[in-house]
């Protein structure tokens, strides 16, 4: 490298001219696709392109009414560009207030930056906390340690020292120091990962596996399905072309689910912004499917339980010195440069300026629990836990006197030198005894969890008694254990644990997950980065240190406790309805490729036309999965979605195109095309809506005042279809024959008589189901 950022950084002029150059850190945000994109995606899909091509050969006939289903192309791709760019705009809008404002510095001035401000050679300052967002160089370094786990998977921190070379993505676990840019925008390392893994994917989705997995065999069973109605329609049936045509159109259009993955996509899109609205900001799409999966919520007790804020209460002395112990605490403050929460309360506790020279500064680590420094001829100090700097049981008893209140306890001793810190050499002088608020809305945040039955687990890197008499305030009961002495089966029997290394956090974490339990972890520093990318679902405050913000797939940009019920509920909402709306789309699927497969092998004509299946959609999927995709949901999601959708719908299609074709064949007409043709059509039509509104009922149990009213309204709607002429007209229906509409109709509830006793029997239905299909 020929260009070497001096210690002042770089000038005012050197930036700009650097930005002239378009030398600027341009930042990958990972929001989502581009606008373009989204138009693409939404509009070329495979099931507009199966739309399209039936539209243009109804279109030959000249039937303009029977190209209804047309309009679903446009629908279709309109409301998922609509949600999609309105859930962009919120990521993108919220993902900005989230994001790690890094300091650099610039004609010697200390100055705060958003990360596209960067320019090349920009000399960048860093902390314990602070995340990589550039590679780059160091250039001055003080006891600095880096994390590289995310980009290697090694899990010890990395010293570094002037002239290293360290890379976006990681982030630092002690110490101070500066780097030069070298590399930004795509060229950092960071950027390039993301680039390559991509931005919008639902990441270890099961639900998204399990439609893929549905829509592929639906796929499978289309081709052979409609080659066989295409042969029948046009040379069994002898109907005239045009009907031919449209019958096998009819045939074709149910069976593709196009409303599906539409509204999937408006489910999560409609979540990511109600979340937004609440200033939780959704890292990953996949987000909100396992928030609705989580039954253990692991909790990190500073910054979560309590706020981040504390209080000096007060300074004791435990033994008689010549030196002040408030004197050394300010030495220390003064010594840090980037202080933490704890410094920050001492600092204006013990308020002062300070002559005293600080020879070394040894910066806290969240893994030995202790900070230090070498004042020279007044000694090496330390100040930290104190059961990892002294073992004297008196000083211990006295310590713990404080902490059995909830009260933050720390040690300040005096050591031979800081690279001789152990319990044996610490001399204790006095505790520092500080105050944490515990959040307001900390205990009825807990009580949401115990209600819906999760597990609540508190991980702290605090004294375990201290944070156990925290837990007990705020209603969390059960066994405390000092991870130190962690013995196996504790991590899922006890409810407490003290004295957690960062490492541990994460085993803790990945011990749950094999259990087969789904696991959000939350947490605001440093040492919850291994916990927070390993769990299933990370979830940080918006205060929280840069490296955990990163890593965390929900971001509390409010620093709220009590979102995370909303969180939850809102995971629980988007799945829950999913589910639903698959129920619908698959039933109608199976019981369009069982008519057309019948009608085909027995080569019967087909009952329907393209109108009539696209009216079948109105009112018994299309306006009703619209309305319930958005409806409140509270039940926790489980596995299997793939089996509990094929158990309702298969059997409910399988009932449905039963009844439907047994009603056809028993009055079908002597003559195709003509009056009675079209009367025992419309009837027909009367027995399927019968029970393709009866499955609605079912899938929208439990009924509420407004899904009755949406299956009421429903059902109005096919009831003025039917009894107003100039309707019956316009969607080619005839219901003149009084007698025929009443056979119809006694066989629809018949159906649904059917469809109810299936449900009661659903559990053995679906594994009756489950194992022909493994077979």
């Amino acid at each position: 490298m020929s260009f070497v950022t001096p210690p002042h950084g770089l000038s005012l002029t050197e930036v700009s001219d650097r930005r002239g150059l378009g030398q600027v850190n341009v930042v990958t945000r990972k929001t989502g696709r581009t606008v373009g994109q989204i138009v693409r995606a939404n509009v070329f899909t495979r099931i507009n392109a199966i739309l399209a091509v039936l539209f243009a050969i109804v279109m030959v006939t000249g039937s303009w009414i029977n190209g209804a289903f047309g309009l679903l192309i446009i629908a279709n791709s309109s409301i998922g560009i609509i949600q999609e760019v309105r859930a962009k705009r919120t990521l993108d809008r919220l993902s900005i207030l989230g994001e790690t404002k890094p300091r650099v510095i610039r004609d010697g001035v200390s100055v705060q930056v958003a990360q596209g401000e960067i320019v090349l050679d920009d000399l960048i300052e860093l902390g314990a906390g602070d995340q990589l967002v550039v590679d780059g160089v160091i250039r001055s370094a003080a006891e600095l340690k880096v994390d590289e786990s995310m980009l290697t998977g090694e899990s010890d921190p990395v010293v570094k020292r002037d002239g290293d070379k360290v890379l976006s993505g990681s982030f630092v676990v002690a110490g101070e120091g500066t780097y030069q840019a070298t590399a930004i925008g795509p060229d950092a390392y960071a950027a390039k990962l993301i680039a390559a893994a991509g931005a919008f994917s639902l990441t270890d989705s099961e639900l998204q596996r399990g439609i893929d997995k549905i829509l592929k065999i639906i796929s499978w069973l289309l081709i052979p399905t409609g080659a066989l109605t295409i042969w029948t329609q046009l040379g069994r049936t002898e109907a005239p072309l045009n009907e031919a045509i449209l019958a096998m159109v009819a045939a074709l259009v149910p069976m593709v689910p196009e409303g599906l993955v539409l509204m999937t996509s408006i489910a999560f899109a409609v979540g990511v912004v109600r979340l937004g609205r609440r200033q939780a900001l959704v890292n990953e799409l996949a987000a909100i499917e396992m928030l609705a999966r989580v039954d253990v919520v692991c909790l990190d007790k500073t910054g979560t339980l309590t706020e981040n804020r504390m209080d000096l209460l007060r300074v004791e002395k435990l033994a008689n010195l010549d030196i002040e112990p408030e004197a050394v605490l300010r030495a220390m403050v003064a010594a840090d440069n980037r202080p933490n929460d704890t410094m920050r309360a001492i600092g204006e506790g013990v308020a002062g300026e300070t002559a005293w020279q600080v020879e070394r500064a040894e910066p806290f680590d969240s893994a030995r629990k202790w900070s230090g420094v070498d004042l020279g001829p007044r000694g090496s100090w330390v100040l930290g836990a104190p059961d990892m700097l002294c073992s004297d049981p008196s000083v211990l008893e006295r310590v713990a006197a404080d902490s059995d209140n909830g009260l933050r306890v720390l040690l300040l001793g005096q050591v031979p030198s800081l690279d001789d810190v152990t319990l044996a050499t610490v001399t204790p002088v006095a505790k520092v005894v500080l105050q944490q608020k515990v959040r307001a809305d900390a205990a009825a945040t807990l009580q949401f969890f115990t209600r819906e039955d999760m597990a609540v687990k508190v991980i702290s890197g605090d004294n375990a008694v201290s944070v156990g008499a925290v837990a007990r305030q705020v209603g969390i009961e059960g066994e405390i254990v000092d991870a130190r002495n962690l013995k196996p089966g504790d991590v899922l029997s006890a409810a407490v644990f003290g004295r957690v290394n960062p490492g541990q956090k994460r085993d803790m974490v990945e011990e749950l997950q094999r259990a087969g339990h789904c696991v959000a972890m939350t947490g605001d520093g440093v040492n919850d980065v291994l916990a927070l990318k390993a769990a299933d679902i990370g979830v940080s405050m918006g205060s929280g240190a840069p490296a955990s913000r990163s890593v965390a797939q929900v971001v509390l940009l409010d620093n709220s406790f009590a979102t995370l019920p909303h969180v939850v509920a809102e995971g629980r909402r988007v799945i829950g309805n999913i589910e639903r709306v698959a129920n619908l789309f698959l039933t109608k699927t199976i019981y369009s490729l069982v008519l057309a497969a019948v009608m085909g092998i027995w080569g019967l004509a087909y009952p329907f036309q393209p109108i009539h299946v696209t009216m079948i959609g109105w009112f018994t999927i299309g306006i009703p999965a619209f309305v319930l995709s958005l409806g409140p949901n509270t039940e926790r999601a489980r596995g299997g979605f793939v089996r509990r959708v094929l158990g309702l719908a298969v059997p409910f299609g399988l009932l449905i195109a039963a009844f439907t074709i047994g009603f056809w064949v028993w009055h079908y007409p002597t003559e195709l095309g003509g009056v009675e043709h079209r009367q025992v059509s419309t009837a027909t039509l009367a027995v399927l809506l019968t029970m393709a509104m009866w499955v609605l009922g079912v899938v929208a149990r439990p009924l509420t005042w407004w899904k009755i009213a949406l299956i009421g309204a429903g059902a109005a709607g096919y009831l003025a279809i039917f009894l107003i002429p100039v309707l019956q007209r316009w969607l080619l229906l005839d219901a003149s024959n009084g007698q025929l509409l009443v056979d119809a109709l006694l066989t629809g509830l018949a159906g649904a008589a059917a469809i109810e006793l299936v449900r009661l029997l659903s559990p053995s239905t679906q594994s009756w189901l489950l194992r022909r299909l493994r077979s």
